[in-house]
């Protein structure tokens, strides 16, 4: 599918859209605008960023004849779940190469739920570990998917969200945003809206929280991702152009992936007042950082895009186990 056309490209209708947009309160009156698009609903199963990237990475998967997605991801991944759940749906199975990351009570039932779900988990020691996990496991009919679906194939999805948002810019339900604040941990999701910002001639920019990376290579992977999708859609724009429309924000990522942070928390805090569930891996980190943006930011429209599943995780883990098994919980150690 190199360059192909998105059109080409048929996706499965696994979501619901529009998701909702709404002006919200920041809790410094002196700053810009605080609007709030979320997407933890985007579907019924198990919402969230992830299913916008699995409508076209899993339909990819099935013109190929897949008979299984080999993916990546750290313990608690909602990607690996996600994709466990909705490849499922399409008769294909799922196994991923786990990586630790810091224990919490939310990695810990993401992991179980993946598990109940079908999912064969292959841990590693640590990331650098990750293709030699690959290698041990691969087999005729895998269908590889890169961690958090950030292929040009996946970043399409928020090329595609991107213009439902250009839509309900022009509808007047929200102003055109100046800056519109994403995590950042394998870039798709950031990658695919740059693109689709360029794609929509919108004039807002993207702040990539980088709450996974922490390197000034981030950069480069996401302005490469979001090239290749929009070559993938039919069109083209140089890296500079791109890179214009960028900014990632270093400040929130703490001691690392997974590692919760003060300022994540008192977002945490405020997100619940207004009816917003956060992770301390990749939203309260995100939603700290759009609230600096908005902070600093007087008479702007700051978009915050919610990209955690609002659905309940209970229902998942009835077919759960109860704990993790032995080989899988060095996946995530607890802290002294």
């Amino acid at each position: 599918m190199k360059h192909a056309s998105v059109r080409a490209i048929q996706p499965l209708c696994l979501g619901s859209y529009p998701t909702p947009i709404r002006r919200s309160t920041p809790p410094d009156a002196r700053g810009g605008e605080l609007w709030i698009k979320d997407d933890g609903g985007t579907a019924s199963l198990y919402g969230g960023n992830k299913v916008r990237k699995l409508e076209y990475v899993l339909a990819a998967a099935r013109a190929r004849g897949a008979r299984r997605i080999l993916t990546f991801g750290a313990g608690g991944s909602h990607h690996v779940l996600a994709t466990t759940l909705y490849a499922r749906t399409v008769g294909i199975a799922t196994a991923a190469v786990l990586w630790p990351q810091p224990w919490s009570a939310h990695a810990e039932e993401t992991l179980r739920a993946a598990l109940g779900a079908g999912l064969q988990a292959v841990p590693v020691g640590s990331r650098a570990a990750a293709p030699l996990g690959l290698i041990r496991i691969r087999a005729r009919g895998d269908y590889l998917v890169p961690p958090g679906g950030s292929s040009p194939t996946g970043a399409l999805g928020y090329l595609r969200a991107t213009r439902e948002l250009a839509q309900q810019v022009r509808a007047r339900e929200a102003p055109e945003p100046d800056a519109i604040v994403v995590p950042f941990g394998s870039g798709g999701t950031a990658a695919g809206m740059l693109a689709g910002i360029v794609r929509e001639g919108l004039k807002s920019r993207v702040v990539a929280v980088d709450v996974a990376i922490g390197s000034p290579a981030g950069v480069m992977l996401i302005l490469a991702l979001a090239r290749a999708a929009l070559r993938t859609d039919g069109a083209t724009e140089g890296l500079s152009g791109l890179a214009r429309r960028l900014t990632v924000e270093r400040g929130h990522l703490g001691a690392g992936y997974g590692h919760a942070t003060a300022a994540g928390a008192a977002a945490t805090e405020h997100a619940g007042a207004l009816g917003l569930t956060l992770d301390p891996t990749y939203t309260a980190k995100t939603f700290a950082a759009a609230l600096d943006v908005v902070r600093r930011s007087p008479e702007q429209a700051v978009l915050y895009w919610h990209t955690l599943s609002s659905r309940p995780l209970e229902p998942l883990l009835a077919d759960a186990p109860q704990t993790l098994p032995p080989e899988l919980v060095a996946l995530l150690p607890r802290e002294n």
